[in-house]
């Protein structure tokens, strides 16, 4: 636990030097890295591993609650046992589930493909809001969604390596996490918090839901041998940069605009693929890179509607940034928060 905050620490203290470059070296590197453990390390146990990044995240938060001002704005909360059971607690249920299946997808699918598939989840949350009654799309972003889907069509199409059930286990992770989302805007309503203090409030909830999945589905299966198979500094490594990752997003949208993260999400997203591709040799079709082009010119227009409208956290605006700042398997998403984040 120990290197892993000194890397926090260290990261905190020359990340205003270049934050965006950091936060989209962190953000690809999370995917990238659990990428290589639960495919190619062989280490096929997806709720451990978010339940190793969970415990990471609970310690970590308490330690940097207690020895600096990161989060400070807990005193601002006003958290009490009924606010949490009613609010946190179904929050982390979602946010368990989300981080569970997103991970369970890197198992069936390329990385590549499946960021392709994460550009359809500022849809999913404008739909579930508009069907909830929070939100009434209007005619231009109906206009501009239909491209995004329509780009991710062309993407699944042309995927070389479609699994199904990778595909079906991934749309639920966004419908989970459109859920939570949605939940956070009303929590948040009433709320001021910003990202690292709601880890911190969710976390230990995620963590013990992870830990109870974890010895119904995973333990029966799982073995000392299991665990050397990628061992524990790897793991370990790979819980400091997720950790890392959410502190990244907290001075991120502290020292940069709703645009900056809109397109540096698009440069990550591209960047990702490409990186994706050739570290894991995918294949990728014409019709992929085809339908992924007219799906990011979608979300950009889809992110400078959202990002020039009201400051009021729509769910529009949940949309914008859930896409912009999502690993989506452990980028702790909590970013309406501070406009909300």
């Amino acid at each position: 636990m120990l290197p892993g905050l000194l890397v926090c620490y260290a990261f905190s203290a020359h990340y205003e030097l270049c934050p965006g470059r950091i936060w989209i070296a962190l953000s690809s590197s999370v995917i990238l890295s659990n990428k290589y453990i639960l495919h190619t390390v062989g280490f096929e146990f997806p709720i451990f591993l978010t339940t190793c990044h969970l415990s990471f995240a609970t310690v970590a938060t308490q330690v940097l609650a207690k020895t600096t001002s990161q989060l400070a704005g807990l005193e601002k909360v006003g958290m009490n046992p009924k606010l949490y059971l009613r609010a946190v607690v179904p929050i982390g249920m979602f946010f368990s589930a989300s981080l569970i299946l997103s991970n369970i997808a890197y198992v069936y699918l390329t990385v590549a493909f499946i960021q392709m598939l994460k550009a359809f989840s500022p849809v999913a949350i404008l739909l579930v809001g508009s069907l909830l009654g929070m939100e009434r799309p209007t005619v231009a972003t109906l206009r501009i969604l239909s491209i995004v889907v329509a780009g991710v069509i062309l993407s699944s199409i042309g995927e070389i390596h479609f699994v199904l059930v990778g595909v079906i286990v991934q749309a639920l992770g966004m419908l989970t996490e459109a859920a939570r989302l949605l939940m956070v805007q009303t929590l948040l309503s009433k709320h001021k918090m910003d990202p690292l203090c709601a880890l911190y409030y969710f976390a230990p909830v995620c963590a013990l839901m992870n830990g109870a999945a974890f010895l119904v589905f995973e333990s029966p299966r799982f073995s000392s041998h299991a665990f050397h198979t990628a061992g524990a500094p790897l793991l370990l490594v790979n819980a400091a940069i997720a950790f890392a990752l959410n502190v990244a997003v907290v001075v991120l949208i502290k020292k940069s605009s709703s645009l900056v993260l809109c397109l540096a999400g698009i440069f990550k997203d591209v960047l990702l693929v490409v990186v994706s591709t050739i570290v894991f040799a995918t294949d990728l079709t014409l019709l992929q890179v085809v339908g992924y082009a007219i799906t990011l010119c979608g979300l950009y227009m889809y992110k400078r509607q959202g990002t020039s409208g009201s400051k009021s956290p729509s769910v529009a605006s949940l949309a914008v940034r859930s896409h912009s700042s999502s690993t989506k398997g452990n980028e702790m998403k909590t970013e309406s928060a501070s406009e909300r984040p």
